[in-house]
């Protein structure tokens, strides 16, 4: 009979050591694609066994011993018995004698398989920068780390990402055969190319907590999963790139606006605005680790790139007792400060923001106006929203339920959209 605990296993072993198993067929193959198949395919087999035959004393080894001599197979029936094969076959104790490829007992193999700590690091760094490959679209890269670093499932994926789970797996499926096309190495990239590729790595990780600390669309504000997901990768590349700033800014980011997570939202899940929230409920943990990963970031000395930036922004509110004793015009000048090292129309948009509460409604709603005027952010809700509020402040009423009411139309999140409808409801 099956034992159930079997599966928990291979789910549990699945999650926590996928992202090695793959990186480390990888390096053996030089196939990334095909490794990630290997992968699955192991993880197919450990579902039948364990289950059966009890799980192993070395799962993680089991799991890679099962992937390789699948690759073994894989050669063989593509007519490799080249080099890369011998090489393989001789790794594994094979010589010539093996017979269908499959392991009798991957348990005996795995017993004795030991993880190199600085290979292990090696194969996930290299891991990380392919998933997240410039040539990949902004969708697939975030699918595909998801997926091969994260250890999640398509399903898990798909409704993270609010997609069906088709689409999940038809992203995936392209973006291996475009690595492919491009023949992108399986390596740490050079240190000519490093700092380009690692902003497009950083870029993942972030969007992918973004959309997890406030849901772009669904029933909730927060999806947990996902903002966790982003900060176990974050303190992954932190550990793996230890004298890169911005790896720690971000981190640093991520933690300090996570501690915000608990007071966010009240017992029936609807948002909770920042002036309205129990500080007494943010995760001091968190912060202490955010300011330690901030101060790792400062200690550089080569100044805070654009997440350092944020993460000092959210140092300042993470500090401040009350809304009324943050520090606004210090974070004014942060936000000036991250216009001129990385423009975009949020960063002004939250400057407003800061300007209107340093220095009133009047200051901030030219800087609003100006972006209204250049047609910025056209689909999002955030603009008209920010525009209500300053007007609501300066006695505009009826311009303000306008922008309200727009704001209210864009928005895709039901617990946002519900707070706006409050405020609508407020004027009356």
């Amino acid at each position: 009979m099956a034992d159930p605990t079997g599966r928990a296993a291979v789910a549990a072993a699945w999650r926590i050591e996928s992202a090695r198993i793959v990186g480390a067929l990888a390096r053996y193959t030089g196939d990334f694609a095909l490794a990630e198949d290997l992968a699955q395919e192991a993880l197919a087999e450990a579902l039948v066994t364990w289950p059966r035959d009890g799980v192993p004393r070395n799962p993680a080894g089991w799991l890679l011993t099962v992937g390789r001599r699948r690759a073994i197979d894989a050669f063989r029936r593509r007519s490799a018995l080249d080099d890369r094969y011998a090489a393989l076959a001789h790794d594994l104790g094979e010589g010539g004698a093996v017979s269908g490829g499959s392991p009798a007992d991957p348990t005996r193999e795995a017993e004795d398989m030991l993880w190199d700590p600085d290979r292990i690091d090696d194969d996930m760094l290299a891991l990380m920068f392919v998933s997240c490959h410039p040539v990949l679209s902004r969708e697939a890269r975030v699918a595909l780390t998801l997926r091969v670093v994260g250890g999640l499932t398509s399903d898990e994926i798909a409704r993270a990402c609010l997609v069906p789970t088709a689409t999940v797996q038809a992203r995936i499926t392209r973006a291996k055969k475009t690595l492919q096309a491009a023949r992108v190495p399986f390596e740490v990239p050079p240190a000519r190319d490093r700092a380009e590729r690692l902003g497009s790595v950083l870029s993942v990780v972030y969007l992918i907590f973004t959309e997890g600390s406030s849901a772009s669309s669904g029933a909730d504000l927060i999806r947990f999963d996902l903002a966790g997901e982003a900060q176990r990768l974050a303190r992954v590349l932190s550990r793996l790139m230890p004298d890169e700033p911005e790896v720690h800014g971000l981190l640093a980011l991520l933690e300090l606006t996570a501690a915000r997570f608990p007071a966010r939202t009240g017992p029936d899940g609807r948002p909770v605005l920042l002036e309205q929230q129990d500080r007494r409920r943010w995760d001091r943990a968190a912060i202490r680790r955010g300011r330690a990963a901030l101060a790792r970031a400062e200690r550089a000395g080569r100044g805070l790139g654009a997440y350092g930036l944020q993460a000092a922004i959210a140092e300042c509110h993470a500090v401040a007792p009350s809304v009324a004793a943050t520090d606004w015009e210090r974070i004014v000048l942060i936000y000036e400060a991250l216009g001129r090292l990385a423009p975009s129309p949020v960063v002004d948009l939250n400057r407003a923001v800061a300007v209107s509460m340093a220095r009133g409604p009047a200051a901030a709603l030219p800087i609003v106006d100006g972006l209204v005027a250049a047609g910025a952010l056209p689909d999002s809700h955030l603009l008209p929203s920010v525009r209500g509020e300053l007007l609501v402040r300066l006695g505009r009423t009826g311009e303000a339920r306008t922008e309200l009411e727009r704001a209210v139309r864009l928005c895709g999140n039901e617990r946002e959209r519900a707070v706006l409808e409050g405020k609508l409801a407020d004027l009356g």
